[in-house]
C-alpha cells in the first residue's frame, strides 16, 4: 500500500505547534510556500508538490502524526497580491500581517512585490489521536 503524502507546518521550536493547533480547530486552512521549492521534497515529513485532491498527513516538529487535511484549491499568486482568502486562510488579520509572518519565516529568500508563492486551501479531513491513529 502506497503511504499517504506528508507535510509538517513552520515553527520557531520542536514545540510549536500553534500552526497545527490552528488547524484542529479549523481556523486555518490554508498554507503557502515559495514557488521555487513548492515541487521539492524536504526531509522525510515534508513531501511538497500537492495537488488538488491530494490527502496529507500532517506531523508536528517532533514527527507525530497530528491530523490528516485534503487540499482542495492550489495557485500561484506574488507577494503583492495576498487575497483575502489566503490571509484569512492563514489565521492573519490583514495582507500586511501575512507578509509580516512569512518574511519572518522565509528569511533565506530575497522577497519582492514579485517573489511567487504556491497556495495550498485545504480542509481537515480527520485529528490523529493516540486512540485512533
Amino acid at each position: 500500500m502506497e503511504r499517504l503524502k506528508r507535510t509538517q507546518f513552520w515553527g520557531e521550536n520542536e514545540d510549536d505547534d500553534r500552526l497545527i493547533i490552528q488547524i484542529i480547530e479549523g481556523k486555518k486552512t490554508a498554507t503557502a510556500c515559495p514557488a521555487e521549492i513548492y515541487h521539492m521534497p524536504d526531509g522525510d515529513y515534508e513531501d511538497g508538490g500537492y495537488e488538488i485532491g491530494d490527502v496529507v498527513e500532517v506531523y508536528d516538529l517532533r514527527q507525530r502524526l497530528r491530523c490528516i487535511i485534503r487540499i482542495t484549491e492550489c495557485y500561484n499568486t506574488t507577494f503583492s497580491n495576498i487575497p483575502e482568502k489566503l490571509w484569512k486562510g492563514e489565521c492573519n488579520t490583514s495582507e500586511e500581517e501575512f507578509r509580516n509572518d512569512h518574511l519572518n519565516c522565509w528569511q533565506e529568500f530575497e522577497i519582492d512585490e514579485g517573489f511567487e508563492i504556491t497556495v495550498n486551501h485545504f480542509e481537515l479531513v480527520r485529528v490523529v489521536t493516540k486512540e485512533n491513529g
